[in-house]
């Protein structure tokens, strides 16, 4: 005989595989709800992580379109320094200072209401210099935008929601056009492609009428520059460039304030947040799990309850506490088992559904599922663990005891 043989004791893994599952399915109903409750805990981790994500990615991608090597300078107004500002801003010396720099664009804001053909939109004045196209990734649909011979002309540059507004009337804007703008009339050189809004860039294109900010003189008695955006090189350090046009510009306005962000860090900290509400919408989720490990533990006890004799015999027979204690284990883990990869199946798919049904890109995170059915077997096998021990620890005496 082999020895190997001589020592094996109990049934084999596949036996107890067998047993579990037939067990199982001699409760019923109350595998049933087990079961669902495993199901529902870990379909609800792993959709809502999902689903978290990839509403924090279609936020961030609006604020990654509009180009993540920006600066954006800004200058708040003191109390105790009532100077005005300057209306216009000397961007050759500037790069001159500062070489990082590769695009730097000075921003005067004003509302205004703008005419054409009878039709009036409001709309927002931007005076701005050449610059401001490549610094913020604008694309013009028709025409041109502003060149550095500009600054004495009255040229415009209309964004996509303004040139819509303003030949609602079946009358399309078109280049060559001229707009009222206040007293003046202005020539429309480019009409911009639409260009979405982002918290990080102080211009809607959008909703603009851009114009140069020599210009704005026109219509303003005392302008104002109330933002600068610059766009950093490829190559060049985004803290060390905001330092070296902070302290220019602090020079340049005689030690007035001015504020440098880098909406990078301010995407990172977007980032953090989102993976923070990620992980909180998952806790909730882990909530349901938890009654579902609730409901795994009265199914294991109803069990032992209900093969007390059979427990009996088992012991009897020569089968150790542990051989009890691993067939109940067992039976709790098989309820995990499925349940997680159910659950996964079912959170996968009403993640996908959501965030198709929202517009969004669907990107699949993968450790939703190992945090979802991880976290799951873990739950089922320690609700499972005290059923188990309590069955390992019946005397033969009391599990044969009809009660």
């Amino acid at each position: 005989m082999n020895k190997s043989a001589l020592h094996r004791h109990g049934p084999s893994p596949s036996q107890l595989l067998a047993e579990s599952l037939d067990s199982l399915r001699l409760l019923g109903r109350q595998s049933m709800l087990a079961l669902l409750g495993i199901v529902v805990g870990s379909a609800s981790i792993i959709a809502l992580l999902n689903i978290g994500r990839n509403a924090a990615d279609e936020s961030i991608r609006a604020f990654n379109d509009m180009g993540t090597d920006i600066l954006v300078v800004s200058f708040p107004h003191s109390p105790q320094d009532n100077r005005p500002f300057p209306s216009t801003l000397d961007t050759d010396a500037l790069k001159e200072a500062v070489p990082a720099i590769a695009h730097v664009a000075p921003i005067t804001i004003h509302s205004a209401r703008v005419s054409f053909n009878g039709q009036a939109a409001e709309a927002t004045l931007v005076g701005t210099s050449a610059d401001l196209a490549s610094a913020v990734g604008l694309q013009i649909q028709e025409g041109r935008f502003l060149s550095d011979f500009d600054h004495r002309e009255t040229f415009v540059v209309v964004g996509a929601r303004v040139a819509r507004d303003l030949g609602a009337k079946g009358n399309p804007l078109q280049i060559g056009d001229l707009l009222q703008i206040e007293n003046y009339l202005f020539q429309v050189i480019g009409i911009a492609e639409s260009l979405p809004a982002s918290p990080l860039i102080p211009v809607a294109v959008d909703e603009s009428v851009i114009l140069p900010i020599e210009g704005m003189r026109r219509v303003l008695s005392a302008p104002e520059i109330g933002s600068v955006i610059g766009k950093v090189a490829a190559t060049a350090d985004l803290p060390a460039t905001a330092k070296v046009l902070h302290n220019y510009l602090i020079g340049w306005l005689d030690g007035r304030e001015v504020e440098v962000q880098i909406p990078q860090h301010l995407l990172d900290g977007l980032k953090r947040q989102a993976n923070m509400f990620s992980y909180l919408l998952a806790g909730l989720g882990g909530i349901s799990l938890l009654v579902g490990g609730v409901g795994v533990m009265n199914v294991m006890l109803m069990n032992v309850s209900a093969r007390r004799i059979e427990i009996g015999v088992r012991m009897a027979l020569g089968a150790r506490p542990r051989d009890i204690r691993s067939l109940f284990l067992l039976e709790a883990g098989t309820l995990s088992v499925v349940g997680a990869l159910l659950g996964a199946l079912l959170g996968l798919a009403v993640a996908y559904v959501f965030t198709r049904v929202s517009g969004w890109q669907f990107t699949f995170v993968p450790e939703s599922l190992l945090f979802g059915c991880g976290s799951s077997l873990l739950i089922g096998l320690f609700f499972g663990l005290y059923p188990a021990i309590a069955a390992s620890r019946l005397q033969p005496v009391q599990a044969l005891r009809n009660v």
